[in-house]
């Protein structure tokens, strides 16, 4: 990825970049679907701005921009270009802090940014379907990261790190699955319950697939519902366990979460638990377009560009909890 490309530092040409990203074969009218390069116009003139088009069907006028995160942004293409790039090349990701020293905005800005692109990089079953399948082997698992936001530190320690504690865990949970040498898939979920994985595993994971997790009890009835189903005992010391040519362990999951971990502690330094979700969709769209599935840089930035559209986040929906 080349930082001196003009698309990073001009706006006609960041908007020229987005048009060829999202619209590949011609314009499409937003409002209404059309795709008929006869029925859009692009409008010219001193009093239109760059990038107009009208749509002769609908009668309405729109830009590469509209039905987009990018939508009514009083920031400059070409930054919001800029951002994707950082955001999509930074493994750990990049924090909104960084953002706005190193590009010039406001933090309150570069937060709404980052916000609006993690967005952008969320993937549902719908848009790629389950993962594994016939022949493919998907591990699954859960970890505990920070605080929930309901826990408040114990009157008796005010001002000291020890908490006051509540029925049940204090810790936030992510329950993920990944399929080896292919894509993972991340969840916020109030506890790892029987149910909640269920929903998350059955929904996700082809159940064709060979399943791989630790001992936990959690997966011991649901396992049956896939064609293999082999466990390594943590509990005992076993992280790795050979069966002829079968190689059983989940250490691409918790590979997965190591990741994660790092840059959530490293990077974000705080999350409020609101927006969990959103921050395990950055870090599952940089891994499920890793450099060793044979995409770099540059075309991972074009496809957060070109997962921008169709969706909307605005100030009031994300709310003000939660800087990171």
């Amino acid at each position: 990825m080349n930082l001196t490309n003009p698309i990073f530092t001009d706006a006609d040409k960041a908007r020229e970049h987005l048009e060829a990203v999202q619209w590949p074969n011609g314009p499409v009218c937003p409002h209404c679907g059309n795709v008929d390069a006869a029925r859009i116009t692009k409008l010219q003139g001193k009093s239109t701005r760059p990038g107009v088009y009208k749509c002769k069907e609908c009668g309405k006028p729109f830009t590469v921009t509209v039905g987009t995160v990018f939508e009514r942004s009083h920031i400059p293409l070409n930054l919001w270009l800029l951002a994707s790039a950082l955001m999509a090349s930074s493994k750990k990701g990049f924090s909104a802090h960084q953002m706005h020293r190193s590009m010039g905005i406001t933090y309150k800005s570069a937060w709404f940014m980052e916000h609006r692109l993690r967005e952008a990089m969320k993937e549902t079953v719908a848009s790629s379907g389950p993962i594994g399948g016939e022949g493919k082997t998907v591990e699954a698992d859960e970890t505990y990261i920070g605080r929930k936001d309901d826990q408040s530190p114990s009157p008796q320690r005010k001002g000291r790190p020890y908490l006051k504690r509540k029925p049940g865990n204090i810790k936030r949970t992510v329950v993920a699955l990944v399929e080896r040498g292919g894509h993972v898939r991340s969840f916020h979920v109030e506890s790892a319950t029987k149910d909640s994985v269920r929903e998350i595993l059955f929904t996700n994971a082809d159940r064709k697939s060979t399943l791989y997790t630790d001992d936990s009890r959690l997966y011991t009835e649901l396992g049956k519902e896939f064609d293999q189903h082999r466990t390594v005992n943590h509990s005992a010391g076993e992280y790795v366990r050979y069966e002829g040519d079968k190689t059983v362990h989940s250490n691409t999951i918790e590979n997965v979460f190591s990741v994660f971990k790092r840059g959530m502690l490293g990077t974000y330094q705080h999350c409020g638990e609101a927006h969990l979700h959103r921050y395990l969709a950055e870090f599952d769209f940089r891994y499920n377009r890793r450099s060793a599935l044979g995409i770099e840089d540059t075309e991972r930035t074009d496809d957060l560009l070109a997962g921008a559209r169709g969706k909307r986040l605005t100030y009031r929906r994300i709310g003000e909890a939660g800087h990171a």
